[in-house]
Protein backbone atom coordinates (compact mmCIF):
# COMPACT_ATOMS: atom_id res chain seq x y z
CA UNK A 1 0.00 0.00 0.00
CA UNK A 2 1.55 3.60 -0.74
CA UNK A 3 1.79 6.67 1.32
CA UNK A 4 -1.18 8.29 0.00
CA UNK A 5 -3.41 5.75 0.32
CA UNK A 6 -2.16 4.65 4.30
CA UNK A 7 -2.87 8.79 4.43
CA UNK A 8 -6.25 8.48 3.18
CA UNK A 9 -6.96 5.03 5.41
CA UNK A 10 -6.36 6.97 8.66
CA UNK A 11 -8.17 10.08 7.58
CA UNK A 12 -10.94 7.62 7.15
CA UNK A 13 -10.70 5.44 10.55
CA UNK A 14 -10.68 9.21 12.05
CA UNK A 15 -13.64 10.57 10.61
CA UNK A 16 -15.56 7.14 11.39
CA UNK A 17 -14.43 7.00 14.51
CA UNK A 18 -15.59 10.43 15.13
CA UNK A 19 -19.15 9.81 13.76
CA UNK A 20 -19.40 6.64 15.96
CA UNK A 21 -18.35 8.82 18.90
CA UNK A 22 -21.59 11.67 18.20
CA UNK A 23 -23.63 8.39 17.68
CA UNK A 24 -22.40 6.84 21.09
CA UNK A 25 -22.85 10.44 22.98
CA UNK A 26 -26.21 11.11 21.78
CA UNK A 27 -27.30 7.52 22.23
CA UNK A 28 -26.30 7.74 25.98
CA UNK A 29 -28.38 11.06 25.64
CA UNK A 30 -31.44 9.30 24.79
CA UNK A 31 -31.25 6.34 26.87
CA UNK A 32 -30.36 8.33 30.19
CA UNK A 33 -33.16 10.88 29.63
CA UNK A 34 -35.55 7.57 28.87
CA UNK A 35 -33.61 5.88 32.71
CA UNK A 36 -34.64 9.08 34.31
CA UNK A 37 -38.39 10.15 33.39
CA UNK A 38 -40.04 8.09 36.10
CA UNK A 39 -37.74 10.22 38.49
CA UNK A 40 -38.70 13.30 36.43
CA UNK A 41 -42.38 11.72 36.42
CA UNK A 42 -42.29 11.70 40.35
CA UNK A 43 -41.01 15.36 40.66
CA UNK A 44 -44.35 16.83 41.35
CA UNK A 45 -44.63 15.48 44.92
CA UNK A 46 -41.51 17.95 45.92
CA UNK A 47 -44.39 20.66 45.14
CA UNK A 48 -45.72 21.73 48.25
CA UNK A 49 -49.89 21.59 48.36
CA UNK A 50 -50.18 25.44 48.70
CA UNK A 51 -51.14 28.30 46.58
CA UNK A 52 -47.90 30.56 46.46
CA UNK A 53 -44.73 28.49 46.72
CA UNK A 54 -41.78 30.65 47.32
CA UNK A 55 -37.92 28.93 46.88
CA UNK A 56 -34.73 30.93 46.67
CA UNK A 57 -34.69 30.99 43.47
CA UNK A 58 -38.38 32.35 42.65
CA UNK A 59 -42.09 32.57 43.95
CA UNK A 60 -44.68 30.49 42.11
CA UNK A 61 -48.76 31.86 42.70
CA UNK A 62 -50.97 29.47 40.92
CA UNK A 63 -54.14 31.62 40.54
CA UNK A 64 -56.05 28.72 38.02
CA UNK A 65 -55.42 25.64 39.74
CA UNK A 66 -54.82 27.41 43.53
CA UNK A 67 -52.57 24.49 44.21
CA UNK A 68 -48.65 24.28 42.91
CA UNK A 69 -49.05 20.70 43.02
CA UNK A 70 -51.88 20.24 41.00
CA UNK A 71 -50.24 22.78 38.53
CA UNK A 72 -46.90 20.81 38.85
CA UNK A 73 -49.11 17.32 38.04
CA UNK A 74 -51.07 18.69 35.38
CA UNK A 75 -47.41 20.28 33.90
CA UNK A 76 -45.57 16.75 34.46
CA UNK A 77 -48.37 15.14 32.86
CA UNK A 78 -48.28 16.88 29.55
CA UNK A 79 -44.07 17.14 29.57
CA UNK A 80 -43.59 13.31 30.26
CA UNK A 81 -45.76 12.18 26.86
CA UNK A 82 -44.22 14.99 25.08
CA UNK A 83 -40.55 14.23 25.87
CA UNK A 84 -41.24 10.63 24.77
CA UNK A 85 -43.17 11.26 21.25
CA UNK A 86 -40.16 13.82 20.29
CA UNK A 87 -37.08 11.06 20.79
CA UNK A 88 -39.42 8.91 18.92
CA UNK A 89 -39.84 11.31 16.41
CA UNK A 90 -36.01 11.89 16.23
CA UNK A 91 -35.28 8.45 16.24
CA UNK A 92 -37.81 6.63 14.46
CA UNK A 93 -36.66 5.55 10.98
CA UNK A 94 -40.52 4.90 8.96
CA UNK A 95 -41.83 6.87 6.55
CA UNK A 96 -44.63 7.71 8.53
CA UNK A 97 -43.26 9.58 11.60
CA UNK A 98 -43.85 12.73 10.39
CA UNK A 99 -47.30 11.68 11.98
CA UNK A 100 -46.01 12.35 15.28
CA UNK A 101 -45.75 16.16 14.68
CA UNK A 102 -49.79 16.19 15.31
CA UNK A 103 -49.35 14.83 18.79
CA UNK A 104 -46.28 16.34 19.70
CA UNK A 105 -48.00 19.86 18.38
CA UNK A 106 -51.17 19.22 20.36
CA UNK A 107 -49.22 18.81 24.10
CA UNK A 108 -47.17 21.68 23.52
CA UNK A 109 -50.39 23.49 22.53
CA UNK A 110 -51.39 22.04 25.76
CA UNK A 111 -48.42 22.78 28.09
CA UNK A 112 -48.30 26.85 26.36
CA UNK A 113 -52.47 26.44 27.90
CA UNK A 114 -51.54 25.37 31.15
CA UNK A 115 -48.94 27.82 32.09
CA UNK A 116 -51.11 31.05 30.90
CA UNK A 117 -52.80 30.92 34.58
CA UNK A 118 -56.22 33.52 33.07
CA UNK A 119 -57.65 30.20 31.54
CA UNK A 120 -61.22 29.73 32.13
CA UNK A 121 -60.65 25.85 30.42
CA UNK A 122 -58.07 24.04 29.15
CA UNK A 123 -57.92 22.67 25.62
CA UNK A 124 -60.48 25.20 24.20
CA UNK A 125 -59.98 25.60 20.24
CA UNK A 126 -57.15 23.14 19.97
CA UNK A 127 -58.25 21.98 16.54
CA UNK A 128 -57.97 25.57 15.03
CA UNK A 129 -54.96 25.76 16.26
CA UNK A 130 -54.06 22.05 15.04
CA UNK A 131 -55.77 22.60 11.63
CA UNK A 132 -52.63 24.12 9.74
CA UNK A 133 -50.12 21.26 11.43
CA UNK A 134 -52.60 18.50 10.16
CA UNK A 135 -52.96 20.11 6.60
CA UNK A 136 -49.74 19.65 5.83
CA UNK A 137 -49.02 16.51 7.47
CA UNK A 138 -51.89 14.32 6.77
CA UNK A 139 -52.07 14.90 3.19
CA UNK A 140 -48.50 14.28 3.41
CA UNK A 141 -48.46 11.01 4.79
CA UNK A 142 -51.22 9.94 2.32
CA UNK A 143 -49.28 10.81 -0.71
CA UNK A 144 -46.36 8.86 0.90
CA UNK A 145 -48.78 5.86 1.56
CA UNK A 146 -50.32 6.00 -2.10
CA UNK A 147 -46.76 5.88 -3.46
CA UNK A 148 -45.77 2.71 -1.30
CA UNK A 149 -48.73 0.85 -2.49
CA UNK A 150 -48.32 2.34 -6.16
CA UNK A 151 -44.41 0.90 -6.05
CA UNK A 152 -45.58 -2.35 -4.64
CA UNK A 153 -48.24 -3.02 -6.94
CA UNK A 154 -46.20 -2.16 -9.58
CA UNK A 155 -42.53 -3.44 -8.55
CA UNK A 156 -41.37 -6.69 -6.97
CA UNK A 157 -39.74 -4.49 -3.63
CA UNK A 158 -40.59 -5.94 -0.31
CA UNK A 159 -42.07 -3.29 2.04
CA UNK A 160 -38.69 -2.83 3.89
CA UNK A 161 -36.96 -2.07 0.70
CA UNK A 162 -39.55 0.60 -0.01
CA UNK A 163 -39.40 1.67 3.18
CA UNK A 164 -36.00 2.16 3.01
CA UNK A 165 -36.06 4.11 -0.16
CA UNK A 166 -38.91 6.85 1.10
CA UNK A 167 -36.95 7.12 4.21
CA UNK A 168 -34.31 10.31 4.77
CA UNK A 169 -31.70 9.80 7.54
CA UNK A 170 -29.59 12.46 8.31
CA UNK A 171 -26.10 12.10 9.35
CA UNK A 172 -26.76 14.97 12.67
CA UNK A 173 -29.52 15.92 14.82
CA UNK A 174 -29.33 19.24 13.67
CA UNK A 175 -29.38 17.61 9.85
CA UNK A 176 -32.89 16.32 11.26
CA UNK A 177 -33.88 19.52 12.42
CA UNK A 178 -33.05 21.52 9.00
CA UNK A 179 -34.82 19.27 6.88
CA UNK A 180 -38.35 20.36 8.77
CA UNK A 181 -37.25 24.11 8.11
Amino acid sequence: MSNKQQTLTKEKSKHLNKADNKEIILGSIIATTLAIIPFIFNLYKSVPDTKIWNTFLFSFDSQYYESALVFAWTFIGQFIPFLLLVIWFFTNRHWWYHALLVPISMYIYQMIETLNSDLLFSDQNLIIYLLPVMAIIIPSIYLIRARIFHKINSVNKSTQELEDELTFRPKSLWGKIKQYF
